[in-house]
């Protein structure tokens, strides 16, 4: 362990408490969805933030740029940017994980999906280097439908997924950063654990668009489709076809009603309960998210 992260997880005198001042958490992702909110969960806990992206001249793909961004950091949050199951993606996790063990980072939070078979190897690959690792297993982002491509979607008036009428307990992203820094300032209490973080209900997709309609004041509809017409769609847009075929099968499985319960990580970690995919409805609402 290195002295800076000795010094940031030293324990207070009187209250037991862990430090966070002086601690610097190396952020990869740090503009996307959870990345930005763990960057600013982890600033109003006193860490400093370091991002890691391509335009910090920090790359996935790229070995050989890992360092400059881990040198003298305390920790690390680690999200793929694909997706945590997708090919390659545990030899990369794995690496940067033996780079940052290297350069004396031992605590590693991975943000993995709750369910998917096809991410057991990333997560795997993270145990094995010996680092300090905390696993946060999370369930489909209540986010998705207020950023990103879902949201383009649902702004043009119909969702077209491959869901089914499969229920699932959306979380909001901002208590997916709060349970990581969490973990990474409660000191030895999360190492070695693996902590899965739902919303507070079940709904299916055609629940949550029509949530959404009722608070933008306009009609949205949701039709859903077999997971092999969805791919085609995808290569129609223009995926490659191997990235379309990884996420038919992603899918196909992730999407058969496993994830269909709820888990108490939030209220574990947080000692609350979950946010509800109301409160995101109504704040992107509110912020003309889904305005015509």
């Amino acid at each position: 362990m290195t002295q800076n992260a000795k010094s940031a997880r030293r324990t207070d005198d009187t209250d037991g408490a862990p430090r966070t001042t002086g601690m610097t958490l190396v952020v990869t992702g740090a503009s996307g969805r959870t990345g930005s909110r763990v960057a600013r969960a982890a600033e109003a806990a006193g860490l400093t933030v370091r991002p890691a992206s391509r335009a910090t001249g920090f790359d996935w793909e790229d070995p050989s740029t890992w360092a400059d961004t881990l040198r003298g950091a305390d920790a690390a949050y680690l999200v793929h940017p694909s997706d945590v199951g997708a090919p390659g993606s545990a030899e990369a996790v794995g690496g940067l994980a033996r780079a940052a063990l290297g350069l004396g980072v031992r605590r590693l939070v991975l943000l993995s999906t709750r369910g998917e078979d096809q991410a057991l190897p990333t997560e795997e690959a993270l145990r094995a280097s010996g680092a300090d690792w905390t696993v946060v297993r999370a369930a489909w982002f209540a986010q998705n439908f207020s950023e990103g491509p879902l949201a383009e979607e649902v702004r043009r008036g119909e969702l077209v997924f491959p869901a089914g009428e499969v229920r699932e307990p959306f979380v909001d992203v901002r208590d997916i950063a709060e349970v990581v820094v969490a973990a990474l300032t409660g000191g030895e209490r999360y190492v070695g654990r693996t902590v899965a973080v739902t919303g507070p209900r079940l709904l299916t997709w055609r629940e949550a668009v029509a949530e959404i309609a009722a608070a933008a004041g306009r009609p949205l509809a949701y039709r859903a489709v077999p997971a092999r017409d969805y791919g085609e769609a995808l290569t129609g847009f223009g995926v490659p076809r191997e990235e379309a075929g990884f996420l038919v099968e992603l899918f196909e499985t992730l999407l058969d009603g496993r994830n269909a319960h709820l888990e108490d990580g939030v209220r574990q970690v947080l000692g609350r309960e979950p946010r509800d995919f109301a409160d995101v409805v109504r704040e992107a609402a509110a912020a003309g998210t889904w305005a015509a």
